[in-house]
């Protein structure tokens, strides 16, 4: 019985690993997967009962609350009996129809209505937006890390442009491919990743260039504070948020929001309200006591967003809650600018965004939306060659049920406001479209199960937001992942990701042609090791340091890697990229030389991949990755500067050296 529920539900019973070893979904997972979906478990006949309930208020409603269609195919309205509808196109236009007659409508967000029943009609195409033409490289960047003679202590919008200037001329990209900008806390070490925002819909006010915003005047007290920030080798958050927040907050006072800004706010609706409400009870709960640093420990009126205490805080704070609306204006107003600059200066897709899969438990979504969220259970994965007790990332999965009541509006904000000012976006785990693994409360992660969710209506409306938005698509689909994904993806025109350290089978490093053109190809991620870190093995040497590993695991690395480094200098000496003369033996090369630095950008760029993404640690040799999976406090994550400030980069001969080698393989590959 269990078994068979869960299965309705979407759980899966069976999957295979990496490995080919094939796992069964255990009856616990089963049950405290289904207990948390809200279905009474404790026994047959309750469970039965609960699904039976379940069952009749769906089949109450004359209408499914949401229906995603092609615009390619006639629409059929899912009706027993002949029926009057009025539908209301997204346009305003109302138009009255029957259900059984013939109907084709444009792409967009409309609504059906019978009697009292409503429901959303999504109308979206077959395939997402394509690229302008195939063959084009970019390059990606950690915006915090970028140095300059001018910033806080952190890269902004202005050293973006600066950056995206000196990358067409030296680099002769098309694109510059960015981490998430989405809000966080910015508080090291816990709360500083971009891929466990506080939230998905508005950005992190830290980006903004302060100089560039009307009304701004120097202050010599603050001078100091900022050159010794710009002079730190990695981002100080904390410091950089207070010196940044006091002068905002100055130029805030002497120059009230303009018109504009008011307009733009008002358009934002209550995703904006809900989550400026938030950062102003946040900051005056902690004012008020310092120990209250999450949501769910602050008063019980303050956790329910609807509450009338939240209300009545949000009418006596007004001021602040619209600063924090302004501040979103500003990112807003700032990020179009270089977007606008990119596009004018000659590149075809400009900045490129990222979408987040997760969205931190203690944050501003799970505050605002947490309905829209499961209870009782984590997202995380199975156990892989690069995790062999499985990943909890401790965070909740969507409430898959509360989205479709919702009509998917959430989904589609989320893509809609990550990839707005942007001609790409990359969907970190485009897996979860289909199916998520779920770990219930009490179990590990080895004792999850995969949950499927509505494939076909998530892929059209991302096709949509797409379309709409002039957004190429990229789907981040590493680790397991099942065969019908991609050639889903590849169908609606969503480009895989295939990183070149994972891109080998049992006969080695697979050879540039075998790549698939609908693809975009890179070296590593932030995840992972850089080249030169992978070449050196400064990953398994920090992981030895930080404790994640004990000694027997880091010299089964150790041998792992020395075969990966063979057979990777065997594929490139196979691609004719290395000269003849040249070391065959892997371990007695100890540092990324020039010669195979120049091999594995001929090797990338030498692809029929769509897009090759150059990573910035390898234009400036960086031995150290930006993350390091299973540590806090043990690592600098997601705080790393660049080696060089960008006015560095062309005059450093080492760095111009690096941006002539792979300028000359853009060029010669026909990307550039």
């Amino acid at each position: 019985m269990i078994r068979a529920a869960a299965e309705r539900c979407g759980v899966q019973q069976e999957f295979w690993d990496i490995f080919g070893k094939p796992h069964i979904t255990e009856p616990e997972t089963n049950r405290d997967i289904l207990s948390s979906l809200g279905f009474d478990c404790s026994s047959e006949t309750a469970l039965t009962a609960s699904l039976a309930q379940r069952e009749a208020e769906q089949e109450s409603r004359a209408l499914p609350p949401v229906l995603v269609v092609s615009v390619s195919a006639p629409i059929e309205i899912p009706l027993t009996q002949r029926t009057e509808l009025l539908i209301e196109l997204e346009s305003g236009e109302k138009r009255r129809v029957w259900s059984d007659e013939p109907l084709q409508l444009p792409l967009g967000y409309h609504q059906v209505t019978t009697g009292s029943c409503t429901m959303r009609l999504i109308v979206a195409p077959d395939h997402a937006h394509n690229l302008s033409r195939l063959r084009q490289a970019g390059l990606g960047i950690t915006l915090w890390g970028l140095r300059s003679a001018h910033n806080w202590g952190c890269g902004d919008f202005r050293d973006l442009r600066a950056l995206i200037d000196w990358a067409i001329q030296n680099l002769h990209v098309e694109f510059i491919a960015l981490n998430p900008l989405h809000a966080i806390h910015n508080r090291a070490p816990y709360n500083t990743s971009p891929y466990l925002p506080l939230s998905v819909f508005y950005r992190n006010f830290l980006y903004l260039d302060i100089e560039g915003i009307e009304g701004f005047e120097p202050d010599e007290t603050a001078r100091v504070e900022i050159e010794k920030l710009r002079a730190s080798e990695t981002v100080e958050y904390e410091r950089v948020a207070a010196v940044k927040r006091n002068a905002l907050e100055k130029i805030f006072e002497a120059h009230p929001p303009s018109e504009a800004c008011r307009r733009w706010i008002a358009a934002e609706g209550h995703l904006l309200h809900t989550f400026a409400t938030y950062c102003a009870l946040d900051e005056f709960l902690h004012a008020a006591d310092p120990n209250l640093w999450i949501w769910p420990d602050w008063p019980a009126e303050f956790r329910d967003p609807h509450g009338e205490a939240v209300k009545e805080f949000a009418g006596a704070h007004a001021n602040r809650v619209l600063f924090y609306g302004w501040l979103q204006w500003l990112i807003d107003e700032q990020i179009g600018a270089v977007q606008k600059h990119a596009l004018e200066s000659g590149m075809s897709i400009g900045l490129y965004h990222d979408l987040a899969l997760a969205t931190d438990r203690c944050g501003a979504d799970l505050w605002g939306y947490r309905p829209f969220f499961v209870n009782g259970a984590r997202v995380g994965s199975p156990p892989d060659g690069f995790s062999p007790t499985g990943q909890d990332w401790s965070f909740p999965p969507p409430n898959q049920e509360r989205h479709l009541e919702d009509g998917y509006r959430l989904y589609a904000e989320s893509i809609r406001k990550t990839m707005r000012h942007g001609g790409a976006l990359r969907i970190d785990h485009v897996m979860r479209l289909f199916r998520l693994y779920w770990i219930p409360e009490g179990h590990t992660a080895a004792r999850g199960a995969y949950v499927k969710d509505r494939a076909a209506d998530l892929v059209r409306i991302l096709a949509l937001e797409s379309l709409r938005n002039n957004s190429v698509i990229i789907g981040e689909d590493l680790g397991t992942v099942e065969d019908d994904v991609r050639e889903t993806l590849e169908r609606f025109g969503i480009l895989s990701y295939r990183l070149l350290i994972f891109e080998a089978d049992a006969n080695g490093f697979k050879a540039p042609a075998r790549y698939p053109k609908s693809a975009l190809t890179s070296t590593t991620t932030h995840d992972l090791p850089t080249m030169a870190g992978f070449w050196t093995g400064q990953d398994i040497e920090a992981r030895l340091r930080t404790g994640t590993v004990d000694r027997a695991s880091y010299e089964s690395q150790w041998r792992d890697r020395l075969r990966d480094k063979q057979q990777l200098l065997d594929a490139l000496f196979r691609a004719d990229l290395l000269p003849s003369h040249y070391e065959r033996d892997a371990s007695r090369i100890t540092e990324l030389t020039p010669e195979l630095h120049y091999a594995i950008a001929g090797y990338l760029a030498g692809t029929p991949c769509a897009l090759w993404l150059i990573n910035q640690e390898d234009i400036t040799r960086e031995r150290y990755q930006q993350n390091m999976p299973g540590t806090t406090s043990e690592y600098p994550n997601w705080s790393r500067k660049m080696r060089w400030s960008i006015e560095e980069l062309s005059s450093v001969e080492e760095a111009h050296g690096c941006a002539e080698m792979f300028r000359y393989w853009v060029r010669r590959s026909g990307r550039g």
